[in-house]
């Protein structure tokens, strides 16, 4: 009779631990919901400069910054951010190089459209719009060399990933007018890539060139190929990444099934640490319900953290930023970047206060 009695005890014991280590596991794993700013960084270091950007930055509990410069200038802001706990990731122009020395030397490492056009002389809609092509295997050696540098910085907290597609195929519907563009159809002159390679590749496939396809946005196959080639070099930087014991997060287009059809991006089937989809919901003339809606979206696309860029210029009502900020915590994202904690308002930076106290975020 004692020793049941005592079996028992024991058991009763042993399930109360049980208990109490999954809360103390889940307390562990908790994560808060983070406040993250794109900014960039000059040719040459200014500490008092960087001294006085972390502390602002963690004055709105800001605790993340994305930030595009030189692994060298990077290594110095990663020592600075430390002082404030806060990480810093390594902002990469992948695919789209503007004014690229090196790769300007190589005229056949660019993307090219449906009407032959090569990236590097033919710039679509702006000048800064100078695009790799993820088939010629010199220029995706190229990109993955850049990564890798930005692997070498001690302390990075990730390589962030941007312009890891091609060119706008189809605008945002707020953006069409500033071209003096109508984009109801996939038009030939921002449709890439007809790189010369990519067509032998599909023909030795398929038995046909897409150069010939009179409606191209019809065949589901020239699609997909040209979306495996911007999955591949992502997968493949995110392998040696890995391998280096290195994060790998991007910025990216709304949810995937928007970004296939406007810049032929699948970032779902990446296998990233984190993506930080661009929400700027004023660019596709849509309200801030949108984002909640977007934000969901790529949450049930992906099984990895979402965090919800947010456009500060859209957002200069306090009300519509707290909104903002709100219904994307409320549909599944794990924080929010800015884009730019560098020109928000005084109103703008009295949400930030008063929601990283809200959210206990620092």
């Amino acid at each position: 009779m004692f020793k049941k009695v005592l079996r028992s005890i024991l058991m009763v014991a042993f399930l109360h631990s049980c208990t109490n280590q999954k809360k103390d596991i889940g307390i562990i794993k908790k994560e808060k919901f983070t406040f993250s700013t794109w900014t960039s960084a000059d040719n040459s270091f200014n500490l008092p400069k960087w001294q006085q950007k972390i502390s602002y930055y963690d004055s709105l509990g800001i605790s993340e910054i994305l930030v595009g410069g030189s692994p060298e200038i990077l290594s110095k802001i990663v020592k600075v951010a430390q002082t404030k706990s806060i990480k810093v990731h390594g902002w990469l122009w992948t695919l789209n190089r503007p004014n690229d020395s090196l790769a300007m030397q190589h005229p056949e490492w660019y993307a090219v459209n449906k009407n032959g056009q090569n990236s590097l002389k033919y710039r679509a809609y702006v000048d800064y719009y100078q695009w790799l092509s993820p088939f010629h295997p010199e220029a995706r050696n190229y990109v993955i060399e850049n990564a890798k540098k930005l692997m070498e910085v001690e302390g990075l907290a990730s390589v962030h990933l941007d312009y890891v597609r091609y060119p706008d195929v189809i605008l945002g519907a707020d953006l069409q007018p500033k071209y003096n563009l109508v984009q109801d159809t996939e038009m030939p002159e921002f449709d890439y890539d007809y790189h010369p390679i990519a067509r032998k590749q599909f023909k030795a496939i398929f038995d046909k060139d897409p150069i010939d396809f009179i409606h191209p946005e019809l065949s589901t196959e020239w699609r997909q190929f040209r979306l495996n080639a911007i999955t591949s070099l992502v997968n493949e930087i995110i392998d040696i990444a890995h391998q280096k014991n290195k994060k790998v997060t991007a910025a990216v287009f709304p949810f995937p099934t928007m970004s296939r059809q406007m810049v032929r991006q699948a970032w779902n089937d990446w296998n990233l640490d984190k993506a930080y989809p661009m929400l700027y919901q004023n660019f596709y003339r849509e309200n801030i319900n949108w984002i909640g809606f977007a934000t969901k979206q790529g949450v049930a696309d992906v099984d990895f953290p979402i965090i919800a860029g947010l456009y500060s210029p859209a957002l200069r009502k306090p009300k519509d930023l707290e909104k903002a900020i709100k219904i994307a915590k409320e549909n599944g994202a794990k924080g929010i970047s800015i884009f730019t904690a560098d020109d928000l308002t005084n109103a703008q930076k009295a949400v930030f206060v008063k929601l990283k106290s809200e959210f206990n975020h620092r």
